[in-house]
């Protein structure tokens, strides 16, 4: 089942076009990741498709439900209820964490859960712990933000995530501001949410991890998808030279 279809995505900021006509769509277990040089209109993608921004044309529908149309050149989107029905179908990692930094850990996790969704406190609570636990953080409950490292503030934002029930999750470059030791952490929870079949896309400079963990790779590039497919294609034998030269610099 499609989880997520766009097409004919486009925004720009003033004269700058940053995305121009990207249609992908995206499979429920499916993992997803969007490779490309910096200014390439990979978090530009991630922000309008997660409505932190606001797409100037294109349409965009999840699970069926129509998001985003499209009339008279201009954009239009769903009624509010129907968006805040849809926006419950994922869920947003940030590459900064932002969690909130008078909020305990397990408070982090389980504030929206309780308020947004007004889902039963303990259920959220007792979900938020195992959670933790599933993290390796369950004895970081009672602990803020300040006193975790960059890579368990990270866990505990791919906690409060799932706490969410998405069934779709986004990652925003989510080891950039991490050190290799801390990366591999993430990546190691990552691999763990793949083999469960989460349906995840990934916004990532980590090519050996998109290669093993991708079902589906985009190379973008000057705001166009350029090349996407398996990542044996896409990775291992790009077929467009704008992908070869990418994949070259990094190797060097």
């Amino acid at each position: 089942m499609k989880l997520l279809e766009i097409k004919n995505l486009r925004k720009r900021f003033d004269e700058l076009e940053v995305l121009k006509d990207i249609s992908l769509d995206v499979e429920e277990g499916q993992v997803v990741s969007v490779l490309g040089p910096s200014g390439s209109g990979k978090s530009t993608l991630l922000r309008c498709m997660s409505m932190l921004e606001k797409a100037d044309g294109g349409t965009m529908t999840y699970c069926g439900k129509t998001a985003m149309s499209e009339k008279d050149g201009k954009s239009v989107f769903a009624d509010k209820k129907t968006l805040k029905e849809i926006k419950s179908y994922y869920s947003l990692v940030f590459q900064n964490f932002n969690l909130f930094p008078h909020y305990t850990v397990l408070k982090n996790i389980c504030d929206a859960p309780i308020h947004v969704m007004k889902r039963d406190k303990d259920e959220v609570i007792k979900e938020g712990r195992a959670l933790l636990e599933k993290m390796g953080l369950s004895d970081k409950a009672d602990y803020y933000p300040y006193q975790l490292s960059g890579g368990q503030q990270q866990r505990v934002a791919i906690a409060r995530a799932l706490n969410m029930k998405p069934r779709m999750l986004f990652f925003d470059e989510p080891t950039s501001a991490l050190d290799p030791e801390l990366t591999a952490e993430i990546l190691k929870v990552l691999k763990e949410l793949a083999a469960e079949k989460m349906t995840m896309m990934i916004v990532t400079h980590e090519i050996a991890f998109a290669r093993s963990i991708s079902d589906h790779v985009i190379f973008m590039d000057g705001g166009v998808i350029v090349e996407q497919g398996s990542p044996a294609d896409v990775i291992d034998s790009p077929s467009n030279e704008r992908t070869k030269a990418f994949l070259k610099k990094l190797e060097q």
